[in-house]
């Protein structure tokens, strides 16, 4: 089960502040999201970066994981999951947790909850909060080129989960995590 953080973004909305290098617990959101990923049960965990990659890289203690850099990290959230599937494809993985660096709410009970829901490379499963889909994600190894070829701009995977809620499997999280996004500086009081 291998673990995919997005942290590519350059905040715009922050006043291009990258989210993977804001302070949380006294170190980059980076190294805490993908910890998370890590304790709830993935490996390896691959991380794609973008903007100010060398600023995260020089920052941020990532020796324990994999990393990616997006050149097209502007065009959205959808290259960053194209950039990651691919450096994912060979790694014998049969299924990916996909994690967003700007939700330290979400810890590693959700992700550990998530996986505890595989059933096969065929798989498609999401957090869900209230009945409401959310992240983390997984999806079965047989999946990953399909989604590669429909995720575009910020739209990552969602249009691709739309078409198959037939097959997709929520997992109730809303009792063990918070899916709230540090977005703009109104959101940076939620990071510790």
């Amino acid at each position: 089960m291998a673990g995919l953080l997005l942290a590519a973004g350059g905040g715009r909305r922050l006043g291009g502040r990258p989210k993977a290098l804001l302070d949380h617990r006294g170190r980059p959101l980076v190294e805490h999201a993908a910890r998370v990923l890590r304790d709830g049960g993935c490996r390896p965990v691959h991380i794609v970066l973008g903007a100010a990659a060398d600023s995260v890289r020089e920052r941020a203690d990532l020796s324990a994981y994999r990393t990616s850099q997006n050149p097209d990290w502007a065009q959205g959230m959808g290259s960053s999951l194209r950039v990651g599937l691919s450096a994912l494809a060979g790694s014998g993985a049969d299924a990916v947790v996909v994690s967003l660096v700007d939700q330290p709410g979400i810890g590693a009970a959700a992700v550990a909850r998530v996986v505890a829901a595989y059933e096969g490379r065929g798989s498609l499963v999401s957090a869900a909060y209230d009945g409401r889909r959310g992240h983390p994600v997984l999806f079965g190894a047989d999946r990953w080129a399909d989604i590669a070829a429909a995720a575009e701009g910020d739209r990552g995977a969602r249009d691709y989960l739309q078409r198959h809620t037939d097959a997709l499997t929520l997992v109730e999280c809303a009792d063990i995590a918070e899916p709230y996004d540090i977005d703009t500086p109104e959101d940076l009081h939620r990071l510790e």
